[in-house]
């Protein structure tokens, strides 16, 4: 599947030492289903956009918000995903920051420097890359992209809530909450549960060595 993209008109681009910035984010690498969504954004100096926070301190509401605006107002964005056969293969954080580049080179605008949120980033060729811990609160362009990954993300997960109802994933959006390891002990894992994560393949394990199949 092809990423999810969207640039505004070619003005505005230079940030103060005449380098165009993207800011990238995450959601999903820590929940034990389905798989990691991740953003760019261009943010237009031109068009401010106000409340921008990391996602997780926002409102649903307020984050669909804000990612309609962002879409609206930007430069340029990319929405990309790792899928659950990668997040299984090559291990969450790799996948990752495979999809990092990929969001990346989605934009139809290229940066020469990109702002990622955490303290990992992939190496880009021709792109300056930082990793900044805590990004998501502090750079507006990170901030973006977390609100583009997490609403992008979530709308999946209550498509997968439908597809398998029980679990909960319209709730807590694959995380392991106590409700979620009830369902999961009730009707064991389904297709989209990350079997390489430690609890769940922990309950696979102990449910085959019972003799008990889902």
């Amino acid at each position: 599947m092809g990423p999810e993209a969207g640039s505004g008109l070619n003005f505005g681009l230079r940030m103060a030492d005449g380098v165009i910035e993207c800011g990238c984010d995450e959601a999903g690498r820590g929940s034990a289903a389905a798989e990691v969504y991740v953003a760019a954004v261009i943010l237009d100096p031109g068009r401010p956009i106000e409340g921008l926070a990391d996602s997780k301190l926002l409102t649903a509401a307020r984050r669909e918000e804000l990612a309609g605006e962002i879409k609206l107002k930007a430069l340029g964005w990319c929405i990309e995903k790792a899928s659950l056969q990668e997040v299984e293969k090559l291990n969450v954080l790799h996948a990752t920051l495979l999809a990092f580049e990929r969001s990346v080179r989605g934009l139809k605008i290229k940066p020469g420097r990109v702002l990622i949120d955490g303290d990992k980033a992939p190496k880009m060729p021709g792109m300056q890359v930082l990793s900044i811990i805590k990004g998501d609160r502090l750079v507006p362009a990170i901030s973006a992209a977390s609100i583009l990954a997490k609403v992008a993300r979530d709308e999946a997960m209550v498509d997968y809530h439908r597809m398998y109802p029980g679990y909960g994933f319209d709730v807590h959006k694959g995380y392991l909450t106590k409700e979620h390891l009830q369902a999961l002990s009730r009707l064991g894992p389904c297709p989209i549960h990350r079997k390489t994560y430690r609890p769940v393949g922990r309950l696979i394990e102990s449910q085959s060595e019972s003799g008990k199949l889902f």
